[in-house]
């Protein structure tokens, strides 16, 4: 077999790498902020107006004999979630201090925090597409191909990830079809969906351009579907670090802070 050594190949352009670092600070803080602006009223409903005696998700905190506990109502499962949920820090609250910013209660403080990232996140975003679109990273790195769609390709690389194979030499050039799937979905439909449901919840917004409220159902809708959206970059980001620290943490953070990444290829040792 031949001998293999280590080749550090241009992986990702100063553009990616200065975006995803000030996304990086951006989503977190409009997370948090999003949750100090939820804990206001933590309760989420479907169509046009607040439902208050059935809503599809409620963090609340009842009496228990002498003490309160924190319940958490999803759908028709209510369960107990005492110190995370409903009450913790020994007040009725939706989300726990240490996840919100500010992390003292203000609804004003959390919209403006909120706001003030919500346009860097946009701003940054679109230098992210225009940038990448124009110079085919979009096209090129994160659309899958055909073949990668396939079927039995895909379950493949669904083997692969669940016994932590991951790519070696070539193949780790360039992202595989499940990575194409996950960065494409977040980049080209959940952030853009985030977006256009936080502009929902905006009365100025609605008041300008009435139509859109009706596109996700109503106003309380589009704060379900951007709570939804939320979980789910939320979901990414964990998923996303996972692989990062399992498929070799100072490797995958090079190639984000220098764009080089060291893959194996076959060559003379000597």
């Amino acid at each position: 077999m031949p001998p293999t050594m280590k080749a550090l190949v241009y992986r990702h352009s100063v553009v990616t790498r200065l975006t995803h670092w000030i996304n990086v600070v951006a989503l977190t803080l409009l997370l948090m902020s999003g949750l100090q602006i939820f804990n206001a009223h933590p309760a989420l409903y479907w169509g046009q107006k607040s439902t208050f005696a059935e809503p599809w998700v409620a963090m609340t905190a009842v009496e228990r004999g002498d003490e309160m506990i924190g319940l958490t109502k999803v759908g028709p499962l209510t369960l107990e979630t005492t110190g995370l949920f409903g009450f913790s820090g020994n007040e009725k609250r939706g989300f726990p201090a240490w996840s919100t910013a500010p992390g003292y209660r203000s609804l004003a403080d959390g919209r403006h925090w909120h706001f003030f990232f919500a346009w860097v996140f946009v701003l940054n975003g679109l230098v992210y597409l225009s940038v990448n679109s124009l110079n085919g990273h979009i096209r090129r790195d994160l659309l899958p191909t055909r073949d990668q769609l396939a079927p039995r390709h895909l379950w493949h690389e669904v083997l692969d990830h669940a016994r932590l194979r991951f790519a070696k030499g070539e193949e780790a050039r360039r992202y595989n079809a499940l990575q194409k799937l996950a960065y494409g979905g977040i980049v080209l439909i959940v952030l853009p969906l985030m977006v256009l449901t936080g502009l929902t919840m905006s009365p100025a917004v609605d008041a300008g351009q009435p139509w859109l409220p009706a596109v996700f159902g109503g106003r309380q809708s589009a704060r379900t579907i951007h709570f939804i959206c939320a979980g789910l970059i939320t979901a990414f980001v964990l998923v996303h670090v996972a692989m990062v620290l399992l498929s070799g943490v100072w490797n995958n953070l090079r190639s984000m802070v220098t764009g080089r990444y060291a893959i194996d290829v076959e060559g003379d040792a000597r």
